[in-house]
């Protein structure tokens, strides 16, 4: 049995996320862990809350509330609405956990032993109309790469350059607006990574198989002049991991705490020792140390192209410069954006649809098939109304749920609601037999592979092949000439259901729950032999007739929530 450890970007506390965060990370992490189970492997799934940082303060401060407070109450609306997107966490921790914070300031030491952090005078923007320094996020502008006018101070979202505030052209506080900034000298601790170049470009070497987006946005940062500079570590902050601790080899860092983009992906590691507190498991060191056992483990990570830079050089700098035997990641899904109706999705500006409004429009499985089926992998994809419209109600109404209606319906009409008796399996069921054993091995490469959008366009196949052979067997016409052969055929129809249950596991969880509970399946076991699995539900075997899996879509609906989600979200 393989052991998989999977990780999505652990979402900012700043409110709820859009369907393009969803589909950049923890969706896709999601199906993964899910075909991972449904094989038999042992598997880890953990996400969390970012809760550090100016997103933070700036979302509780428009809240009217304390930041510790107001990331308390976020994190309880994220977990819920991750719960009812079926995403299958082991566990789904916060950033600002005990663990995460004793952790953090454990690398922090074994860098600072090892030559890889120093203390650096600097000049840092200041406000004197708000009263303070203003880092990252409090500071916005033009992104002197490429021009896009509101780059933050770390990072600018149209070209994902990392930047400083100082980069950006035209600054202004994002409290108060404030332009008259000045430049006042601070101290801060950074992170060496220069010092790491070689290393780092040694190890992205071996890693193996990596998406073209992964490896040369990796790259791109490790040849650039200006790529992998040493990074400043440190913010002043109230809220985040104190920089100023007990053990601490330096001195003067009160009133500072991390860089967010520090300890965010050390809470991976902290997530699973919040497993442990939880309950859920007993021990998270075979997970993630190679000394106790994690060298078994084929760790994957799932992230948005934005994320990259960090997951690929910073935090890879910080694991393999404490020194100590933790688990590096294996391979890293990247995806492109997810653009919506002809513009940007942003959780900051409010635009797009979010995931509490999709989940109030339809059931999950809905967005999880179109997400995962148009997952902008090799290019940026758009949502559009009337492809949504036009692909649940082909690929779910028409091909899975029509399937599912018809036979059962004919069996309990004809038959009874139980598994036909009599005949048997003839050159037609061996036909069928004999591609859905092609096309469910191919299927299992592409998951394997994490090519998502192939994986769904090979399961989709899978449901077709059912139609066909149903629409070319036609047992509503054999039924009148020869009852057993009809029997054999309706036979094959309802084990064709368990089999597109399990397979479909995956992709829309609610709906394959859904068809083994009418099937009365207790045996949920990934097809190897296709024939065995066409046979699972014996004859006599007693079934329900399930309700409508998927109604369609109207026009005037999809009229309607155009309107409603033009793009801004009050």
């Amino acid at each position: 049995m393989a052991r998989t450890l999977i990780t999505s970007a652990i979402p900012y506390i700043n409110g709820i996320k859009h369907l393009g965060n969803l589909v950049g990370s923890q969706l896709p992490a999601d199906l993964y862990a899910r075909y991972q189970r449904g094989r038999g492997n042992e598997v880890m799934f953990i996400c969390a809350t970012d809760e550090h940082g100016t997103p933070a303060e700036l979302a509780a401060a428009k809240a009217g509330k304390p930041v510790a407070e107001y990331c308390a109450e976020m994190h309880e609306v994220q977990a819920d609405i991750a719960r009812r997107f079926e995403l299958s966490f082991d566990h789904f921790g916060r950033s600002s956990s005990a663990h995460n914070q004793k952790l953090t300031q454990h690398f922090a030491v074994k860098l600072y032993e090892n030559g890889l952090i120093e203390e650096r005078s600097e000049t840092q923007m200041y406000s004197p109309t708000d009263g303070r320094y203003l880092p990252d996020r409090y500071i916005e502008g033009t992104c002197p790469n490429c021009g896009f006018e509101s780059a933050r101070g770390d990072q600018c979202d149209n070209c994902t350059k990392q930047l400083d505030p100082v980069d950006l052209i035209n600054p202004h506080s994002t409290i108060s607006g404030a332009t008259d900034l000045e430049m006042r000298e601070t101290k801060h601790l950074y992170l060496l990574q220069s010092k790491m170049r070689e290393q780092l470009e040694t190890w992205i070497d071996t890693r193996e198989g990596w998406p073209v987006l992964t490896t040369s946005i990796a790259k791109k940062w490790l040849t650039d002049g200006d790529g992998l500079q040493d990074r400043g570590i440190t913010r002043d902050l109230n809220w985040g991991v104190p920089a100023q601790f007990d053990g601490a080899p330096w001195s003067g860092m009160d009133g500072k705490v991390f860089y967010v983009w520090f300890d965010a992906p050390i809470e991976y590691i902290a997530c699973a020792m919040e497993w442990v507190d939880a309950g859920k498991g007993t021990d998270w060191e075979r997970w993630w140390r190679s000394d106790k056992g994690a060298e078994d483990v084929t760790y994957t990570q799932f992230m948005g192209k934005d994320n990259v830079p960090f997951h690929t050089l910073s935090f890879p700098a910080t694991i393999l410069g404490s020194g100590e035997p933790w688990k590096l990641v294996d391979y890293i899904k990247s995806f492109n954006y997810l653009n919506y109706d002809g513009g940007q999705f942003s959780t900051s500006r409010g635009r797009g649809v979010f995931m509490d409004q999709a989940l109030e429009i339809l059931p999950a499985d809905y967005w999880r098939w179109w997400l995962l089926s148009h997952a902008p992998e090799s290019s940026d994809a758009e949502f559009t109304w009337e492809n949504f419209q036009v692909s649940a109600n082909k690929d779910l109404a028409d091909v899975l749920g029509n399937f599912v209606s018809r036979i059962t319906k004919f069996c309990r009409s004809k038959f009874s609601e139980a598994v036909p008796e009599g005949g048997a399996y003839g050159e037609q069921e061996q036909a069928l037999i004999t591609e859905l054993t092609d096309r469910i091995r191919a299927y299992e490469g592409h998951m394997e592979a994490v090519e998502v959008r192939k994986s769904a366009q090979e399961l989709r196949a899978i449901w077709v092949a059912g139609n066909e052979y149903l629409q070319s067997a036609a047992p509503w016409a054999t039924f009148k000439e020869n009852p057993e052969r009809a029997a054999a055929q309706v036979r094959l129809g309802l084990n064709l259901i368990r089999l597109y249950a399990v397979l479909s596991m995956p992709f829309i969880p609610a709906a394959a729950s859904q068809m083994l509970e009418a099937m009365g399946a207790q045996d949920a076991t990934w097809p190897g032999d296709v024939s065995e699995a066409l046979s699972a539900l014996p004859e006599g075997h007693t079934f329900t007739v399930p309700d409508n899996l998927f109604r369609k879509i109207t026009d005037d609906e999809r009229d309607d929530w155009q309107t409603r989600f033009a793009g801004v979200r009050s």
